[in-house]
C-alpha cells in the first residue's frame, strides 16, 4: 500500500499520512543526496546536512535550499560568464592528459589541442579524474580516493499540464511519496513564473532511478490529463555520472576525507564537493572556486595564507533569514531525556499529592 505525505497547504506547512520516522529518515537520505542509505557514511551524512544549516534549511521550500530558481534558467549564469570571457571559453573539449613535469602544466584535450598554464583548477566530480591521464601520476591517496566517493543517481522528470489544477485547489504542488511501487519521491511546481507552461516536476532517486532508468513513467493519476512529458537522466551525462553530488561511503570520509582539497603540485580542486558550505549546491561550487584562485594567489604571493579560507558574504537580496520554531520545538528532548522528564514529572506530581491528602486529613492511619 502506497503512503504519501502531502506538504502543500497553508504554505506548505501541513504534513499527513507521516508512516514512521525510520522510513522519514530514509527517504530524507534519498531526497538529500539521491543514494540509500546503506551507501551513505552517517558521518559524512551528518556533515553534510550540519554544513547546509541543519534539517530544515536543506529541505524547505521557504527560506531554504530548495526556496528558489533561476528566471529563465540556471544555464544564464554559464552563458553570461561565457559572454565575459569570449573565446577564452573552450567548449566540447574534454581533458584527457595533464602533465606537470615540465616548468608548467601541459593540459591535452581530447582533439589533441595542448594548452599550457603555471596552475589548473580542476572543477570536476573527483570520480571524473579517473578520466584524465596523469603525469607524474597522482599521489596514492588522491588517486584512490576518486575510485571511492561515486555520485548520486536522479531522474527528474516533468509532467505539464492544461491548467496548474493544484493551485486552484489551493495546493502548491509539493509532494512527498513514500512507498516502494512509487518511482517518483518528491515533487515541486515548476510552473513559469507569469503562470504559463504548468508543470509538475518529479525526482526518481536512488535505486529506484537505475531500476527504472529505461523506463518512462507518467507518475501522476491519469484522469489528470498530462498534455506533455519529459525527463532527464544524469546518470547517462557522460561527464557528470550521476546528480546531484559525490557521495562519501561507509570508512571513506575517515581514511580519505583529508586530501579531497589538497593540490597536486600545480593542480588545485575546486567543484561543489570540496566547499565547506552548502556543498552539493550551485552556492558551494561558487565558494570552492573562489578558494582554489585564492589558493593559486597564495601560491603566487599575491595573498597572504589566512585569506585563503575566506567565508562568503551573506547575499544582500536573498539573506537567509533565521528558521524560527516553537518553544517546543525549541526544547523538545531526546527519548531518554523525555522518559526521564516523565519520571520526574510523575514522582513530582504524586509527592504533591500526597503532601496535599496529608494537610486536609484525607489520610488514615493504619
Amino acid at each position: 500500500r502506497q503512503e504519501y505525505w502531502i506538504c502543500c497547504l497553508n504554505n506548505c506547512q501541513t504534513m499527513k499520512k507521516i508512516r514512521s520516522s525510520k522510513q522519514l529518515a530514509i527517504l530524507f537520505v534519498n531526497l538529500c543526496v539521491s543514494a540509500e542509505i546503506h551507501e551513505v557514511s552517517a558521518l559524512w551524512f551528518l556533515w553534510y546536512v550540519k554544513q547546509c544549516g541543519g534539517t530544515t534549511r536543506i529541505f524547505s521550500t521557504s527560506n531554504g535550499g530548495q526556496e528558489r530558481k533561476f528566471v529563465g534558467g540556471s544555464g544564464q549564469v554559464s552563458e553570461r560568464i561565457m559572454e565575459l570571457l569570449g573565446d577564452r571559453v573552450k567548449l566540447e573539449r574534454p581533458v584527457i592528459h595533464i602533465d606537470q613535469t615540465g616548468e608548467n602544466v601541459l593540459v591535452e584535450t581530447l582533439n589533441h589541442e595542448l594548452y599550457e598554464a603555471k596552475y589548473v583548477i580542476s572543477a570536476v566530480p573527483p570520480v571524473l579524474g579517473m578520466k584524465i591521464h596523469f603525469n607524474p601520476p597522482l599521489p596514492m591517496m588522491r588517486n584512490q580516493l576518486i575510485t571511492r566517493v561515486p555520485l548520486g543517481s536522479v531522474i527528474k522528470s516533468i509532467v505539464y499540464y492544461k491548467e496548474p489544477f493544484w493551485r486552484n485547489m489551493d495546493y502548491c504542488g509539493s509532494m512527498i511519496i513514500e512507498g516502494e511501487e512509487a518511482p517518483v519521491a518528491y515533487t515541486l511546481d515548476d510552473t513559469k513564473p507569469d503562470g504559463s507552461y504548468p508543470a509538475i516536476i518529479g525526482f526518481i532517486l536512488a535505486h529506484k532511478a537505475r531500476k527504472l532508468a529505461r523506463k518512462k513513467y507518467l507518475f501522476f493519476l491519469p484522469s489528470l490529463s498530462p498534455v506533455h512529458y519529459e525527463e532527464k537522466n544524469w546518470c547517462e551525462e557522460q561527464y557528470s555520472a550521476g546528480c546531484y553530488t559525490s557521495y562519501f561511503p561507509p570508512g571513506i570520509m575517515t581514511q580519505y576525507g583529508r586530501v579531497l582539497r589538497q593540490p597536486v603540485g600545480r593542480i588545485y580542486f575546486a567543484g561543489t564537493e570540496t566547499a565547506t558550505h552548502w556543498s552539493g549546491y550551485m552556492e558551494g561550487a561558487v565558494e570552492a572556486g573562489e578558494r582554489a584562485a585564492r589558493e593559486i594567489l597564495h601560491a603566487m604571493g599575491k595573498i597572504p595564507e589566512d585569506e585563503i579560507w575566506l567565508p562568503e558574504p551573506e547575499s544582500v537580496d536573498v539573506p537567509a533569514k533565521p528558521i524560527t520554531t516553537t518553544f517546543l520545538q525549541r526544547h523538545l528532548p531526546s527519548v531518554p531525556g523525555l522518559l526521564k522528564l516523565i519520571g520526574l514529572t510523575t514522582i513530582i506530581s504524586a509527592t504533591a499529592l500526597g503532601y496535599l491528602a496529608h494537610k486536609r486529613g484525607l489520610l488514615v492511619r493504619i
